[in-house]
């Protein structure tokens, strides 16, 4: 962060930074010793930032593509989504990816966007295992033909009855699942549906899964504002 911020912003003493431990916490301070390797700053104040809300969890199936699921965190991250699960489905092409470089995007995109709270980022979750994950509300984007799905838009601007007769509410938490190049299988969304997810679309267009991960944020992070 140092080296950051003396050789590559080039910034020098007696320059104002606003800091952030990525848990809710800001200080505006003074830099008062410009060493690239230890810069040293003075902290004028400090001030505890509340979680935006609603939160939403993206579970989001990782991509051949590496870059490309790196653009989707960067996008999330600047969206103020809450948590984010590298989801493992059966039609996935790969499994690994490296926490350490995923960790330090979202790093710099919750830096450049100013915010105070970094996401979490989930090791990779097979998807039998996500079916039990906490929310107030579930959903699962999915693109068989033939099977009648409302928009999450709406469902969101409108009261719905969910599963179980309880009612729908946007102050909820939010977790959302996204699958991989050639979608779900029946299987999978059987799955889900049978443990109170509700089947959504994200528009009338076909989307990557990168791009339905950040429509799918979008919407349920400001719809209602």
């Amino acid at each position: 962060m140092s080296k950051h911020m003396i050789s590559v912003l080039r910034m020098v003493n007696g320059e104002e930074v606003l800091l952030t431990d990525g848990k809710g916490k800001k200080a505006r301070a003074t830099i008062v010793d410009d060493n690239r390797k230890k810069c040293a700053v003075e902290i004028s104040s400090t001030e505890n930032e509340e979680r935006s809300t609603p939160n939403v969890c993206v579970a989001i199936s990782l991509i051949k593509n590496a870059s490309r699921f790196e653009w989707f965190l960067e996008k999330a991250t600047e969206i103020g989504v809450t948590e984010i699960i590298p989801l493992i489905c059966e039609r996935t092409e790969k499994e690994k990816f490296r926490h350490d470089r995923l960790q330090q995007i979202l790093v710099s995109a919750m830096l450049q966007s100013q915010q105070a709270w970094l996401p979490v980022l989930h090791d990779s979750t097979p998807f039998s295992k996500i079916i039990g994950f906490p929310a107030g509300q579930k959903f699962i984007a999915h693109c068989i033909a033939g099977e009648e799905k409302p928009s999450l838009s709406s469902l969101l601007t409108h009261k719905i009855v969910a599963p179980h007769h309880s009612t729908f509410s946007i102050q909820h938490s939010f977790l959302i699942l996204i699958g991989p190049e050639g979608d779900f299988r029946q299987e999978e969304i059987n799955l889900a549906l049978e443990h109170s997810f509700l089947p959504v679309a994200l528009g009338s267009t076909r989307l990557r899964t990168e791009t339905a991960g950040i429509v799918a944020a979008t919407v349920l992070k400001f719809s209602g504002r």
